[in-house]
């Protein structure tokens, strides 16, 4: 068993999910023939958003307007979703129902919905490939349709087709209330190219920071060579079916990425939220390994619904960093441990090494 010292009394949300910053909704759709999906974050009001990003091969919609200096103050929905540059049209079905709820920014009598998007390589995980129409404008509005305050992790919406250096990927999300209230939730779509266990498995790197047994209470590995990368068994697997196609493309080694969101109901303007991004990040570094690499797109959201005033600027902006990190590692690590094996796959289910 592994756990947390926790001194400050800082706890897990009520449903260890992004949804418990009060106001969030998040909704998957997912395709198991294809092996792909979405995942969008909405409320019932526009929320304040900002963005990191510092893998070499991201792809992305309208996170320019995210910036501090940009005119957007705030956007309607974030959307994470599989399929490459493909899946960037996602946004454009959430938008659709957006608009029909008639939300977004006015511009004299037009109101135009906000929705950057976020996208993950997974066109090669083994599942269909032959669609003759863009499927990512409907996976989008049916996720938007299905955003609550519960939803599954694991093989699910966007992480239904993510896959890790060894192992399939997947959607994991987790929470934290701090001693006066502010929470702070991490959403993730794992799919690196480097590894969330250590060498074999079945231990995560993420261990530090487990908190209540939540992906397995494993504890950390007895040791570990923290100067070799892992194995990429994901690279032998795309390698294997361009074998199979006739393909004579090149090494498919940019096909990665993990895009996350992390949120508070802390009151935080985009310059805030752009430095609580920034902090995120080092949740991704501590999960995976090797992170940040030259073939990922790593990107992190953030996300303030402005519920609570911060007391100290500095030091609660410092606190909030430190909490959104530690709830990236925990959801990547989470995403992973729920993933389920499927017909076709590639790699294999975190369970498998149990």
């Amino acid at each position: 068993m592994n756990e947390v010292s926790n001194n400050n009394q800082w706890r897990v949300g009520k449903r260890n999910l992004i949804t418990d910053v009060p106001g969030l909704l998040v909704g998957n759709a997912g395709d198991d023939i294809i092996k792909t999906g979405v995942t969008v974050l909405t409320a019932a009001e526009p929320f304040t958003a900002s963005v990191d990003i510092m893998g070499g091969a991201p792809g992305t919609r309208e996170t320019a307007c995210l910036a501090p200096d940009k005119l957007v103050e705030q956007v309607d929905a974030l959307v994470l979703s599989g399929g490459s540059a493909f899946g960037l049209d996602a946004a454009s079905g959430v938008m659709n129902a957006l608009r029909e709820s008639k939300r977004g920014f006015q511009v004299g009598p037009v109101q135009v919905p906000i929705v950057p998007a976020a996208i993950i390589f997974d066109l090669l995980n083994g599942g269909a490939s032959d669609w003759s129409s863009n499927p990512y404008s409907a996976l989008g509005n049916q996720a938007f349709e299905q955003a609550g305050v519960d939803f599954e992790v694991g093989t699910q919406g966007a992480g239904t087709g993510a896959t890790t250096a060894r192992l399939k990927g997947g959607l994991g999300s987790a929470s934290l209330v701090m001693p006066d209230g502010v929470v702070v939730g991490a959403l993730v779509v794992v799919n690196p190219h480097g590894s969330v266990v250590v060498s074999d498995g079945p231990h995560f790197w993420a261990a530090p920071f487990e908190m209540h047994d939540e992906f397995g209470g494993l504890g950390m590995a007895e040791s570990y060579d923290v100067f070799s990368l892992p194995q990429n068994e994901k690279l032998r697997a795309y390698e294997a079916l361009y074998a199979s196609s006739g393909s004579h493309a090149t090494s498919p080694e940019n096909m990665n990425t993990t895009i996350a969101i992390v949120a508070t109901n802390a009151a935080m303007n985009k310059a805030q939220l752009k430095r609580l991004a920034v902090a995120a990040q080092d949740g991704m570094a501590r999960a995976i390994v090797p992170s940040h690499t030259p073939f990922d797109g790593d990107l992190v959201f953030s996300v303030s619904t402005g519920e609570r005033p911060l007391k100290d600027t500095v030091m609660d902006s410092m606190q909030l960093g430190h909490a959104a990190a530690v709830c990236l590692s925990r959801a990547i690590a989470q995403g992973v441990y729920h993933a389920v094996a499927a017909e076709g796959d590639t790699l294999p289910a975190w369970s498998s090494l149990k």
